[in-house]
């Protein structure tokens, strides 16, 4: 399954420039079976999104994301800002593919206290697994990553690789390399890690998304703090073949 990584320069509240700016980064990889972008990708980390949320009959950048997913049968993941009929707020990360429109979402779990998301923002309490092209895969969003608990893989958690959305800063850089690696080692899952770069009205975005392998190598990486694209082939019979291999699984703990 080939994946590419969309590191966006993402402006503040312009989904249509958004849309843009992701379309010339897919143009260089045509072919990928699916595409990762940030979290609240189309609008940046809005921790007060009046005005900014969209309901999912409005939003344009997910109709982008379904109408462009179906056109190119692949698959599309990110994050975006959501308010409900029933007016809550939720940083939803979409699953949508294209391939045979099945459209999924994980509401993120562990709201950033520290920056005053869950003033407006209601948490989720449950996990999302998709399957696609014979993958297994976790959806994750940003502070979720700092919990390993949470995303341990166990008897009703089972899965491939993990998906992890952020706008992660450039100061705690250092945290998004080491847990990136961290969470791929401790679940032998390849780990798919989306940063933007950049900057808004609070930090500055450094990216360096990457690529992980289950047993903690970089297999592909983007250059910091430029607007790129990045893209690597998982292999699902090599992963396979380390867990079969390296039974580490086998002695978790059980919870």
């Amino acid at each position: 399954m080939k994946v590419t990584i969309l590191q966006l320069d993402i402006e503040w509240g312009s989904p249509l420039e958004n849309i843009s700016r992701a379309e010339s980064l897919m143009a260089q990889e045509p072919d990928s079976d699916l595409y990762v972008l940030p979290e609240m990708w189309s609008t940046g980390f809005a921790t007060e999104p009046q005005g900014l949320a969209e309901s999912e009959a409005t939003n344009v950048a997910l109709k982008w994301m379904r109408d462009t997913a179906k056109e190119r049968q692949c698959a599309i993941s990110g994050t975006l800002a959501i308010i409900t009929e029933d007016h809550k707020y939720l940083n939803r990360h979409y699953f949508i593919d294209g391939r045979n429109g099945i459209e999924s979402y994980y509401d993120k779990h562990h709201l950033f206290r520290y920056g005053h998301e869950d003033r407006y923002y209601e948490s989720g309490n449950n996990h999302t697994i998709v399957e696609y092209n014979g993958f297994r895969i976790l959806l994750l969003t940003c502070y979720d990553l700092r919990f390993p608990v949470w995303s341990r893989y166990a008897d009703a958690l089972q899965y491939d690789a993990i998906i992890c959305a952020a706008n992660w800063p450039e100061s705690r850089q250092n945290a998004w390399q080491i847990l990136t690696r961290a969470r791929a080692i401790e679940n032998q899952a390849y780990l798919i890690g989306c940063n933007r770069v950049g900057d808004d009205k609070y930090c500055h975005y450094k990216g360096m998304s990457a690529i992980i392998s289950p047993i903690g190598k970089t297999l592909a990486s983007c250059q910091a703090d430029k607007q790129t694209s990045v893209s690597f082939s998982l292999n699902l019979e090599a992963l396979n073949h380390q867990r079969q291999k390296f039974q580490v699984l086998d002695d978790r703990d059980i919870r």
